[in-house]
């Protein structure tokens, strides 16, 4: 086993502006790597990091420290049956005909109503005036909650994600996602039990009504679901789709194969997943020794899964560091579901219950920009940049396209 003084620290400067190129180090020379200032083992090559997420050897018991102290309990952190069922009361919300004929149809008045905004100007940021604010419009719309309180739901999910990705332990970071559990469970809880008095078509509701075998969820529990649902589904969305249009934009005969051919959108979108995908990494907890590539993982550890360069791994993926919409290796019938060859949604029971949604909006978004910009392009001068350690996507993405009339 490597330590971390003969390679790139995943928390200095030069990782955060290029960790693509730690990445190739890490899995070439340290596949197993102890890094004493997260105190976790960290591992990089696509077969351990696949494994860590599909074996019952690894377990989230490091999500009690990691989400609890700002969602509250969590679905996450269960196993066995009891996982199975809190999941199975909130995943047919995600998927079917729930999904297409309740929830599309919010997923594409939202995309309306953000174009709308700038597809008369001829120029725009696709980060700060779309990406950061359209899955969070979303989400906010399917609960059935005031979307007049974005600029809230913004603050909680940005101290939410700054918190789970507080690998220095900042305690400002810290103490700002426990007071936004405060917040947060003041504005919800009173939400929650109104709803299930007056029940609708609206998401809530559809938690609130939820039951199996006579298992409801409690409060409690429905608010600490829509905590993670807005920092999970607002933070991953946001960079994939930025993402998406970055790497699309700087790679101009595949954005045109785009246009001509829609069809192409989800290959678009799971090759981003893969290339750039939002969520760099996960972390579990094995409960007994386990061997990976480079030595023994002791039970109890931490284990950071490096999801970024896992997907970059060169013994599973054909040219890895090149994006490319119509490789071999796509397989758009299951990059969002469980069987999933990219690990950006993670596998296995703990496999992330919002990929189709994430899908759609993608999807609809996507539809709706190349119809009202057709001649969408990078601004002169500009490239996109990067940012972030534990999640990461374009700071900005400044375009220029014919206003509409």
């Amino acid at each position: 086993m490597t330590t971390a003084r003969e390679i790139p620290d995943i928390l200095s400067d030069g990782f955060t502006t290029d960790p693509y190129s730690a990445y190739r180090v890490l899995r070439r020379d340290a596949p197993l790597l102890w890094h004493e200032a997260t105190q976790s083992y960290i591992i990089s090559r696509h077969e351990d990091v696949r494994r860590a997420f599909k074996s019952d050897a690894f377990t989230t018991a490091n999500y009690d420290w990691q989400l609890e102290p700002v969602h509250g309990h969590t679905f996450l952190q269960l196993s066995g049956r009891e996982h199975a069922v809190r999941r199975a009361l909130v995943a047919p919300a995600f998927r079917g005909s729930t999904l297409r004929d309740r929830f599309l149809p919010v997923i594409e008045q939202n995309a309306r109503d953000l174009i709308d905004g700038f597809r008369t100007t001829g120029s725009a940021d696709l980060v700060g005036q779309f990406a950061t604010r359209f899955p969070i419009n979303v989400i906010v719309d399917m609960l059935g909650l005031d979307k007049a309180d974005h600029p809230r739901f913004h603050r909680w999910y940005t101290a939410i994600i700054a918190f789970l990705g507080n690998l220095t332990q900042d305690p400002g970071v810290a103490a700002e996602g426990m007071r936004t559990r405060e917040e947060f469970a003041e504005y919800m809880l009173p939400i929650i039990r109104h709803r299930r008095d007056h029940l609708g078509d609206d998401l809530l509701s559809t938690l609130c009504r939820a039951e199996i075998d006579g298992t409801r969820m409690s409060d409690e529990d429905i608010k600490s679901f829509c905590s993670l649902l807005l920092a999970a589904g607002g933070e991953t969305t946001d960079k994939a789709l930025a993402a998406m249009f970055a790497n699309l934009l700087l790679h101009p005969d595949q954005l045109d194969d785009v246009r001509r051919d829609r069809s192409l959108i989800p290959r678009a979108f799971a090759e981003t997943l893969r290339y750039t995908p939002p969520v760099h990494m996960i972390m579990r907890q094995p409960d007994r020794d386990v061997e990976v590539s480079g030595g023994t993982i002791p039970a109890g550890s931490t284990v950071t899964c490096l999801i970024g360069a896992a997907n970059r791994d060169g013994d599973r993926y054909a040219d890895p560091d090149s994006f490319d919409i119509h490789r071999e290796e796509l397989n758009t019938a299951t990059a969002f579901t469980a069987a999933a060859d990219h690990l950006a949604f993670a596998l296995g029971r703990h496999f992330c219950v919002g990929a189709l949604l994430a899908e759609a909006e993608v999807t609809a978004a996507t539809d709706q920009l190349l119809d009202a910009l057709p001649d969408l392009r990078l601004a002169d001068g500009a490239h996109p940049v990067e940012q972030g350690v534990f999640t990461r996507g374009p700071a900005e993405l400044p375009v220029v396209f014919t206003p509409a009339a």
